[in-house]
C-alpha cells in the first residue's frame, strides 16, 4: 500500500525517517522562539517540550480527543497530535504539486459507502483513538481530488495557494463570527478595508460603496437581485410579494443559473426571468435586451433589473457593459454585474478594458476564489449605494446589535446580511494581497491569459481538434472538440453530431479512472458536448497544456 494509505501506525513523513514537522520541532522551532518579539515568563515549558518522551510523538493509539486541550495535562499530547496533522498536510501538499502523482484516485460512490482498505465513513457511538483519526485524515485526502495539481483544469476555482492556506488555518483557529466587531474586531476592519479597495478598483467614488463577503457567487447574485427589488419596492420587506406588480428581470442566455435560482428563492419565479439572446461569442446583444424590455412592458409586466455577465462560465464571454448600462439608465432599471469569474481581470492593466462600464453598475458579484486563486470560499457582493444592504436586511436583534456599545457600531455588519452567523472569508484574501500585492495578482492573471492564447494557437494547428469559437479567446476559457480519426470522414450533420456527443464524456471517464488529468465538458445550445479548458491554476505550465493535448489524443484515437 502507498505510504499515504491506511491501516498502519501513524509515522507520516516526506522522505522516510524523521518527519519534516518532527525535525522542525527540534531545530527551527527553538530558533524561531529566540527570534520572537515576545518573551516567555518561564523557559520551563520549553525545556519540557524538548525533553518529552519520543513515544508521545508516535504512539497515539491509546489517546483520545478527551485527552487533548483543554484537558488537564493535555498540552504535550495536543502538540503531538497537531504536528502529526501538519505532517499529513505537508505530505499531501508535496504530492499535489508533483505532476507524476495522480490528480485523483477515483472510486465510485458505492465503494466509498462500503468502505475502502479499512477507511470507513460510518460513525460510531464510541470514541476512536487519535491514531485512527490521523489515519482517517490521511485517507480522506488520499481518496479526494488534488485541486491544486497542475493538471486539475476542471473548475473555475482551482489551485492551492500556500499563503491562502495559511490564512485558512489561522481563520479556523480563531473560529470567529463576522456579525459584530465585538466578536471579530480585526476581521471586520479587514473586510471594510478590502471592500473599499474593491470599490476603488471597480471605479466607484469615495463616498460610494457598500458590501460584504458571502458564501459564494450564487448567494452574492441573490443579494444583488434582493437589493434591486428592495430599492424599487421597499414595502415588500413588510408586506410581501402581494403588494408588487408582475416584476421581471433579464439575464443573457449564457448567464449563470444562479439568477434563476435567486428568482425562485425570492418568490419572483423562474418564468419571470427573461433570457436575452447572445451573439456567436456568447455576449448579450443590446438590441435584443431593449426589445425584450419593451415586449415585457407591452405585456403589462414590470421590468426592475438586468443581470449582465462579465466572464460567462462556459465560453468566458463579457457582455457589453456600457451598452447595457445605457439601456438600464434609459428604462430606470437596476444593473447587476455577475463578475464572479471575470472580476479578477480588473487587476490586469492589459485586460481590464473588457469590463469597461462596470463602474456604472448598481451592484457587482466578484469571486476572489476563482481567477485570483483564493482558497474556497471567497465571494463579495458590492453595492454602489451606501445603506441599502442594511435597510433591506436589517432586523435589529437586540441581543446582538445594541446601539449603546462602547465602540463604533458601524463595524457591526451582521444586520446587512441574510445570515446571522457568517464565516470569516476575509483573512486569507487579505494575507494573499499582502503577500502578492496588486502587481502579483496582475502577473498571475496575465500568465493565465498567455496560457489560454498558447493553447488556442496549438489547437488551431491540429486537424483532429476543432475550436468552438474560431476567434482568439477573450478570457482563459478555451472550448474545443476532439475528433477521433473515424469521425473525420463523416460529413457534418446529425449523424456526426450523435457520435461526437459521446467522445468528450468517454475521454473524461478514462482520465478520471487513470487519474491523469481533469477537464470539464458540456453541451451548449445547439452544440454537442465539447471540452472546456480554463486557466486559473497557478501550478499549470505550458508542459501541462502539451501533456493534456497528448493525453486526449492517446485516449481518444481509438474511439
Amino acid at each position: 500500500m502507498d505510504a499515504a494509505g491506511s491501516g498502519s501506525a501513524i509515522s507520516v513523513g516526506l522522505g522516510g525517517g524523521k518527519s519534516i514537522v518532527s525535525s522542525w520541532a527540534v531545530t527551527d522551532k527553538e530558533q524561531m522562539r529566540k527570534k520572537s518579539v515576545h518573551t516567555f515568563e518561564s523557559t520551563e515549558k520549553d525545556v519540557k517540550k524538548d525533553t518529552r518522551p519520543e513515544n508521545l510523538m508516535t504512539n497515539l493509539s491509546n489517546a483520545y480527543a478527551s485527552d487533548l486541550l483543554p484537558s488537564k495535562d493535555g498540552q504535550d499530547l495536543t502538540e503531538s497530535f497537531l504536528l502529526h496533522v501538519v505532517d499529513i498536510l505537508l505530505h499531501y501538499i508535496q504530492k499535489t504539486f508533483d505532476v507524476k502523482s495522480k490528480v485523483l484516485d477515483f472510486h465510485h460512490p458505492h465503494q466509498l459507502l462500503e468502505g475502502l482498505d479499512g477507511f470507513s465513513l460510518e460513525l460510531s457511538d464510541h470514541p476512536e483513538s487519535l491514531e485512527q483519526l490521523l489515519v482517517d485524515c490521511t485517507d480522506t485526502l488520499k481518496y479526494g481530488v488534488k485541486t491544486g495539481h497542475p493538471r486539475f483544469l476542471n473548475q473555475l476555482s482551482s489551485g492551492l495557494d500556500v499563503i491562502g492556506l495559511a490564512g485558512e488555518w489561522l481563520t479556523a483557529t480563531a473560529n470567529a463570527n463576522m456579525f459584530t466587531y465585538e466578536i471579530a474586531p480585526v476581521f471586520t476592519v479587514m473586510e471594510t478595508i478590502l471592500l473599499k479597495k474593491m470599490y476603488e478598483i471597480i471605479g466607484w467614488g469615495e463616498t460610494e460603496g457598500d458590501g460584504l463577503f458571502s458564501p459564494g457567487g450564487s448567494i452574492s447574485n441573490l443579494y444583488g437581485i434582493l437589493t434591486a427589488r428592495y430599492k424599487q419596492y421597499p414595502e415588500i420587506k413588510r408586506k410581501g410579494m402581494t403588494v408588487l406588480p408582475g416584476i421581471v428581470l433579464f439575464v443573457s442566455e449564457q448567464g449563470h443559473y444562479s439568477v434563476k435560482k435567486a428568482a425562485a428563492i425570492l418568490g419572483i419565479g423562474t418564468d419571470n426571468v427573461i433570457e436575452v439572446k447572445c451573439d456567436e461569442r456568447g455576449k448579450m446583444i443590446p438590441a435584443e435586451l431593449e426589445k425584450n424590455i419593451l415586449q415585457a412592458k407591452r405585456k403589462g409586466q414590470t421590468p426592475f433589473c438586468v443581470t449582465a455577465t462579465a466572464g460567462s462560465t462556459v465560453l468566458g464571454a463579457f457582455d457589453p457593459l456600457q451598452d447595457v448600462a445605457d439601456i438600464c439608465e434609459r428604462h430606470n432599471l437596476w444593473m447587476h454585474v455577475d463578475a464572479a469569474w471575470g472580476g479578477g481581470l480588473l487587476l490586469s492593466r492589459n485586460h481590464s478594458y473588457k469590463l469597461s462600464g462596470i463602474e456604472r453598475a448598481n451592484s457587482v458579484t466578484w469571486n476572489p476564489h476563482k481567477l485570483m486563486g483564493v482558497p474556497l470560499q471567497c465571494s463579495a457582493i458590492l453595492i454602489r449605494e451606501k445603506g441599502l444592504l442594511e435597510a433591506c436586511n436589517q432586523m435589529q436583534a437586540g441581543y446582538l446589535f445594541q446601539p449603546d456599545k462602547l465602540y463604533n457600531v458601524d463595524f457591526d455588519t451582521g444586520d446587512k446580511t441574510i445570515q446571522c452567523g457568517r464565516h470569516v472569508d476575509i483573512f486569507k484574501l487579505w494575507l494573499m494581497w499582502k503577500a502578492k500585492g496588486t502587481s502579483g495578482f496582475e502577473a498571475q492573471i496575465n500568465r493565465y491569459m498567455e496560457l489560454a492564447k498558447y493553447f488556442y494557437k496549438v489547437l488551431k494547428k491540429k486537424d483532429n481538434f476543432k475550436l468552438v469559437l474560431d476567434a482568439e479567446p477573450e478570457f482563459t476559457n478555451v472550448c474545443f472538440w476532439y475528433f477521433p480519426p473515424r469521425l473525420k470522414h463523416i460529413p457534418k450533420g446529425f449523424e456526426r453530431d450523435q457520435e461526437l456527443q459521446k467522445i468528450a464524456p468517454k475521454i473524461k471517464a478514462q482520465m478520471l479512472e487513470e487519474g491523469t488529468a481533469m477537464i470539464s465538458y458540456q453541451p451548449c445550445g445547439d452544440k454537442v458536448n465539447f471540452f472546456r479548458m480554463v486557466f486559473s491554476n497557478p501550478a499549470t505550465r505550458q508542459t501541462d497544456v502539451d501533456y493534456l493535448i497528448d493525453e486526449i489524443e492517446r485516449l481518444g484515437k481509438e474511439l
